[in-house]
């Protein structure tokens, strides 16, 4: 027996009448909660894998469509497939709802062992229609494969070609990287999954895009951060310092009396996104001290230490508004 696969709506704790945007913002809450990068719990990395699911279905309006239809065997079932025209088998003419054991889905299910192919045997019917003749065309079954890319790729998007292992070998494609993909998110090649039975049309393969660990970048769903390195006289004084972003280099402005740990934002200049607001940029404080002090450094140094009051171990307790 297979494991049931949760309701995408409980996945993302929104109702099932939840706007595009009220599944954005939760997701892009529990992203933040859950991505493995800081999250060490054991169970957050699958955690995200499953938020990042139920966000790529319920994101995209024809996908939500089905799934609201068919529930978790949406995939199974051929696009514009009409249950009444096909002669459903579970009553006059009246819709199906293949759930294949949601739970809390408000669907009637059919639990989650249920045979696929005598199900979609019915619903098609004997050739094609319940009740003829010969079994009709079966689609072939949808398949799943990580794909790496470095945070770069993942920015700008583009074409790239990738081989995947199969078990008779190799294969090539052609994949369209959308600008902006998110760790998690599964970029979809139609026709390119298991092989049909009877004439049906091939499944689909999904590639679970996975972002590679990056040495500058740390990221949080469409949100970087990056460290800034800055002199203690840039943090005292303040100034204008070069950042680096995907993009290329930008200029961030440092405020005076900034110390290490302040984020500064830069608004959209995270992962771009096509379907809205693009994440942004954190440039994190970090400040540096010369590793080896010439005698005019040193000098000054002394002379700050002397002349300065400032206690950096003194604080005082955040009073409320």
């Amino acid at each position: 027996m297979t494991t049931p696969t949760r309701d995408y709506y409980q996945v993302l704790g929104v109702g099932r009448g939840a706007s595009a945007e009220e599944i954005q913002r939760a997701y892009r809450k529990l992203a933040r909660q859950y991505h493995p990068d800081v999250n060490k719990d054991p169970g957050a990395e699958e955690r995200f894998k499953e938020i990042g699911e139920a966000y790529d279905v319920l994101s995209d309006p024809k996908s939500r469509e089905r799934y609201d239809r068919f529930g978790s065997a949406w995939r199974q079932v051929p696009e514009g497939f009409d249950p009444a025209a096909a002669g459903s088998p579970f009553g006059g003419g009246s819709r199906v709802w293949v759930n294949a054991g949601d739970p809390g889905s408000g669907f009637s299910g059919f639990g989650s062992d249920v045979d696929l192919d005598d199900l979609f045997s019915g619903l098609f019917g004997r050739g094609g229609r319940a009740g003829g003749s010969g079994r009709g065309p079966m689609p072939g079954a949808d398949t799943e494969a990580e794909i790496e890319l470095s945070v770069e790729d993942a920015y700008t998007g583009g074409r790239r070609r990738i081989t995947l292992a199969t078990a008779s070998g190799s294969r090539s494609y052609e994949v369209t990287i959308p600008a902006g993909v998110t760790d998690g998110q599964r970029i979809r090649l139609a026709g390119q999954g298991g092989q049909g039975s009877g004439g049906g049309v091939r499944g689909d393969l999904y590639l679970m895009v996975r972002l590679a660990p990056h040495p500058r970048f740390r990221v949080d769903g469409r949100d970087l951060t990056v460290d800034l390195p800055v002199s203690p006289w840039e943090a005292a004084l303040g100034g204008t310092v070069p950042v680096e972003t995907p993009a290329g280099r930008a200029q961030v402005t440092v405020p005076a009396g900034s110390s290490t740990g302040r984020k500064l934002r830069l608004r959209g200049r995270g992962l771009p996104n096509p379907r809205g607001t693009a994440g942004d940029l954190y440039a994190e404080v970090r400040v540096m001290v010369p590793p080896q002090l010439t005698p005019t450094e040193r000098r000054l140094f002394e002379q700050l230490a002397e002349e300065s009051r400032f206690d950096p171990r003194s604080w005082e307790p955040r009073r409320s508004a």
